[in-house]
């Protein structure tokens, strides 16, 4: 019996990772629902804390992401912005990209770039548009 629990607890732990694909639909990536960010090969490289603190993958601090969408480095300096909207913003207010209400991600001259669906869009705006991962 707890093998088969252990089973069950291993299955849902993958089953709540959503997968990140680019343009072509291959898996370039997942994001948890707790927010731990892994690689195509499922290794994690990352977490985003429910604070908004950007972790790589040997926990150090590489950022945040405040309650307003306000993107910022690891020496606190503001690179960018999403949107309520889904709309991505680099540090000078240009649009860079949107991360869609069905979770397709487009870039500045509106090609989709990837897809992601049940994950946060500000998650999914840290992946494709501010190189933390």
């Amino acid at each position: 019996m707890i093998l088969s629990l252990s089973f069950i607890a291993v299955a849902a732990t993958v089953a709540e990772a959503q997968t990140i694909r680019n343009a072509s639909n291959a898996q370039v990536g997942a994001i948890e629902r707790d927010g731990t960010v892994r690689d195509r090969s499922n290794a994690q490289i990352g977490k985003i804390e429910s604070d908004g603190t950007i972790r790589n993958r040997s926990n150090a601090q590489i950022g945040k992401i405040e309650n307003d969408g306000t993107v910022r480095d690891r020496s606190n300096a503001q690179i960018g912005k999403v949107e309520s909207d889904g709309t991505v913003r680099d540090r000078s207010n240009a649009q860079i990209g949107k991360v869609g209400s069905d979770g397709t991600v487009r870039d500045r001259s509106n090609s989709m770039i990837g897809s992601a669906s049940g994950v946060k869009k500000e998650w999914v705006a840290l992946f494709f548009f501010f190189d933390f991962y």
